[in-house]
């Protein structure tokens, strides 16, 4: 499932992000691979990540989740245990959070959640937030210590068929804390603004 595959734009600093997952076994048990990542346009991939996780139902609507993650982006590469969990709140809003313990011996977390608010048959909006946090800084991948960033989105999908949807939104990005101070040491915005067009897609 690719919940995530999008042009942003930007203001001359156009990009692109994608968010997707694929998962092998039966209701209980299952193996789930990750990834997602952004970069922008004639510039290297700004951050990359892949994770192999178990998962285990321990109930109708929530999944509890193990494994590892490996950073690939430009940024000193970590390897990270996980532990986390995803699935389905009250009211229907799909929810996920996890905590990473890198083989250097940080400890970051991350918190995400989306609703998808059927306006029509087919017309989709999904609202979409996700935070991150660190325990401590990490100056090596310019992230401080609290929450690192935030991001806020809406978009608006048409599903031509349930398994595609193409949709349109916006994107708002806020870094925090030391982590701004690290973006702002090279130059870089502490907030963005995003025009953002792309695909929704699952098989």
């Amino acid at each position: 499932m690719l919940n995530i595959a999008e042009f942003q734009f930007r203001n001359g600093d156009d990009g692109y992000r994608w968010d997707g997952q694929a998962w092998f076994g039966g209701d209980v048990n299952r193996l789930f691979i990750k990834s997602e990542g952004e970069g922008t346009f004639r510039d290297a991939i700004e951050t990359a990540e892949v994770q192999a996780l178990y998962s285990r139902a321990i109930g109708p609507y929530f999944n509890l989740q193990a494994g590892a993650r490996q950073d690939l982006g430009p940024s000193p590469k970590r390897t990270y245990a996980t532990v986390g969990f995803e699935g389905l709140a009250p009211e229907f809003f799909e929810v996920e959070g996890a905590a990473f313990l890198s083989n250097e011996g940080d400890l970051l977390g991350r918190l995400e959640g989306y609703y998808n608010q059927r306006i029509t048959q087919r017309l989709i909006l999904q609202p979409r937030v996700e935070l991150n946090f660190s325990a401590q800084d990490v100056p090596e991948n310019k992230i401080g210590s609290g929450l690192s960033n935030a991001e806020l989105g809406l978009r608006l999908g048409y599903e031509i068929r349930r398994e595609f949807a193409p949709y349109i939104g916006l994107s708002w990005n806020r870094t925090f804390g030391d982590t701004a101070e690290f973006v702002r040491a090279d130059g870089g915005r502490v907030t963005s603004f995003s025009v953002v067009a792309g695909i929704r897609a699952w098989f």
